[in-house]
């Protein structure tokens, strides 16, 4: 990118204007996503279960609803897939692997993400090719993956070592520059966010309302925040888009926002991309006594503190257009784990270290006493053919049946049209 002083630059409309192609209105919106949303989940099976919270827990509830244990009243993932993990970075460059999307957070039963993120395993397996009997393997490491995080004293255990897949997206995490993000998530180096399949122009109000949120100090601080940039610098929208993105949030409001930092040199390290989503109502069930935010926005935002401390220091919840949203800077280091394919040799490393991942984030927020209590009852019915809880494997087992049958009728609906 060159480095040379910005000139006057077109109005974000204007940049629009120049684009011929026909994109649709605000009010077509839904409809379009809708049936991209149908088509994404039809790909592949574990396409269908990262994309079916909602059914999920109606699954959960018919299935083996009364059988799951009461864990202790904490803040869950409430969708624990393996694409909603892997590396996150903080405000100054470290990089973990923690749980990285937090739509679905609730102070819930804890059991839930085991159980969600064990479903996620069984079907990345099973597209695999992977046996039976090596599924049983993962889930075992899974319960016991899980356990560790709850074995010793301390509130924030060490993870184990990193098996090959989650130990390569870190190596990539680390090594990338705003140069990689901006390829992979805009498509260009250029200070402006090209239209087209994945980003749509905003309407007036839209443009409005975000210039709006980032005169916000509040907000305007996120990306000043950062280490190395200058946290007097002034914060200008260069453009903004509506995101076409994700499986589940598709037909929510979601804005791509590019800024420049300190308002002189337009490099990588002054400009960020910002990530505006609406907070909707959790399909995950929540405790009926838990006291959480009543605003979704707020609630998003205070359950990444307690289960993604760096991602929640990076997030912020404001009002836009009259709705709840999440405001967050997109980072390089930021990556979800591609665990959609799984070697034979890694399958039961993997599941060991996402569950302990899990159990880390559950872990921090129990005192000693509840996490003995909790180990206890993770430890109790075993059964003498698998080392894992028995209501684990029978809701992974029955899930994964409902969710096979669940796909390929969704498949039929969706190349027969049928509603």
């Amino acid at each position: 990118m060159a480095h040379e002083k910005k000139s006057k630059k077109p109005s974000r409309q204007a940049h629009h204007a120049k684009r011929s192609t026909r994109f649709p209105k605000s009010s077509e919106r839904h409809a379009i996503l809708n049936e991209q949303r149908r088509l994404k989940m039809a790909r592949s099976p574990h396409a269908y279960v990262r994309g079916n919270t909602a059914q999920f827990y109606a699954w959960i509830n018919e299935s083996n609803g009364n059988s799951l244990p009461h864990g202790p009243a904490i803040w869950i993932c409430g969708d624990c897939h393996t694409g909603n993990l892997g590396p996150v970075a903080n405000q100054d460059g470290k990089v973990e692997v923690h749980i990285r999307d937090l739509d679905q957070t609730v102070i819930g039963n804890p059991v839930h993400d085991l159980i969600r993120l064990g479903l996620s395993l069984a079907t990345a397996a099973r597209g695999s090719s992977l046996s039976g009997l090596t599924i049983v393997h993962m889930m075992e490491a899974l319960a016991a993956g899980y356990e560790s995080a709850f074995s010793i004293k301390h509130r924030n255990p060490k993870l184990p070592d990193r098996p090959e897949p989650v130990h390569l997206a870190m190596k990539l995490a680390v090594r990338r520059s705003w140069k990689h993000l901006a390829q992979e998530r805009i498509e260009d180096l250029k200070p402006t966010i090209p239209l087209g399949k994945r980003f749509w122009p905003l309407t007036r109000a839209e443009n409005k309302a975000i210039t709006e949120i980032f005169r916000d100090e509040a907000i305007a601080s996120l990306p000043t925040g950062l280490r190395g940039r200058n946290d007097a610098g002034k914060v200008e929208v260069l453009d903004a888009a509506y995101w076409v993105k994700g499986c589940s949030s598709l037909g929510r409001l979601r804005y791509a926002v590019l800024l420049d930092v300190d308002g002189g040199v337009i490099e990588g390290d002054d400009l960020c991309l910002m990530d505006i989503k609406e907070g909707v109502k959790a399909a995950a069930p929540r405790y009926e006594d838990a006291s959480m935010p009543r605003d979704n926005a707020e609630r998003v935002v205070e359950g990444a503190r307690h289960l993604s401390p760096f991602l929640g220091e990076r997030m912020r919840a404001a009002r836009m257009l009259d709705r709840a949203v999440v405001i967050r800077e997109l980072l390089p280091q930021d990556l979800k784990l591609e665990i959609d394919e799984l070697d034979k040799d890694d399958a039961r490393a993997v599941a060991f270290y996402l569950a302990a991942v899990v159990g880390k984030a559950h872990a921090r927020q129990m005192d000693p006493p509840s996490r003995r209590a909790w180990l206890a009852e993770l430890r109790r019915n075993r059964s003498k053919t698998i080392n894992a809880p028995l209501w684990l494997w029978n809701s992974v087992v029955q899930l994964a049946s409902s969710h096979e049958a669940g796909y390929l009728e969704h498949c039929r609906r969706y190349a027969t049209g049928v509603n």
